[in-house]
């Protein structure tokens, strides 16, 4: 029977170009010796994700994003905290192991969490060859991109610069939280029309487009949030698994927007 650490290492060895080090693709809680009975993907490891991983009887939680607060998944300074040592207790005493998947998911050609997104999207064929993040679309009115994007996603909130009746067709795809200058280098690479991206700092990618389209350039902004951005790459990992390990229940968990409004 496959351990949950012999799982952890097929999927390292997946990656182009070997293991990546330093990486914060490292185990976050749980014993990997154990014979793997389950898996649940995610996008990250809240506690509702991990209470319904335990409803499944999975032992093996592959998460996307941190599962204690920082990226490095530092715990030394929430030592006392009482929802790091509950969430932790949880974790300990149903013998869950969480394990992260983000730089090596990442390095995969294509990178897997695009490809997910590219899929929910239905926008595999715009993609381009080499470049999967830079889809060339029809020109389509942005307002209803943004309706897409919504319908496709379940963006609840998606915040965009640009007017609505722009007709947009080259489209950068800025999964996760890439930083400003990743995201305007996307723009100026891809001389796009419209980024849809997952998080931003507000000083960062959206002043540059204010800027840019009081300037006389035209070009808009989408934001669709972190998670919702990435989700999808995590529930194309559940069906990849799925056919790579045919008996093995897989069973991706979306961990859902924080935020309401």
């Amino acid at each position: 029977m496959l351990t949950i650490g012999e799982l952890i290492a097929q999927l390292l060895d997946l990656t182009p170009g070997g293991r990546r080090s330093p990486t914060v693709d490292t185990v976050k809680a749980g014993d990997t010796a154990q014979p793997l009975r389950g898996v649940v993907t995610t996008c990250l490891a809240t506690v509702a994700v991990i209470r319904r991983a335990i409803d499944l009887d999975a032992n093996l939680i592959i998460t996307h994003e941190p599962t204690y607060y920082s990226h490095e998944d530092e715990t030394a300074w929430l030592a006392d905290d009482p929802v790091y040592t509950a969430k932790r207790r949880l974790l300990d005493e149903h013998g869950l192991v969480v394990w992260r998947y983000h730089d090596h998911i990442h390095s995969l050609q294509p990178d897997g969490i695009v490809s997910g997104l590219l899929a929910q999207l239905g926008w595999e064929a715009y993609a381009t060859p080499g470049q999967p993040w830079l889809c060339i679309l029809p020109p389509t009115r942005l307002d209803r991109i943004v309706a897409h994007l919504a319908a496709r996603t379940g963006a609840a909130h998606i915040r965009t610069i640009g007017e609505g009746q722009r007709r947009c067709s080259r489209v950068g795809l800025a999964v996760g939280a890439g930083g400003g200058q990743r995201q305007i280098g996307m723009i100026r690479s891809g001389t796009l029309d419209l980024l849809v991206c997952g998080e931003i700092n507000e000083w960062e990618v959206a002043e540059y487009v204010r800027d840019a389209n009081l300037l006389g350039h035209a070009l808009a902004l989408a934001v669709l949030g972190h998670l919702d951005s990435e989700e999808a790459g995590m529930a194309w990992l559940a069906g990849w698994l799925s056919e790579r390990y045919p008996g093995l229940a897989v069973t991706h968990v979306p961990a859902g927007s924080p935020f309401s409004r």
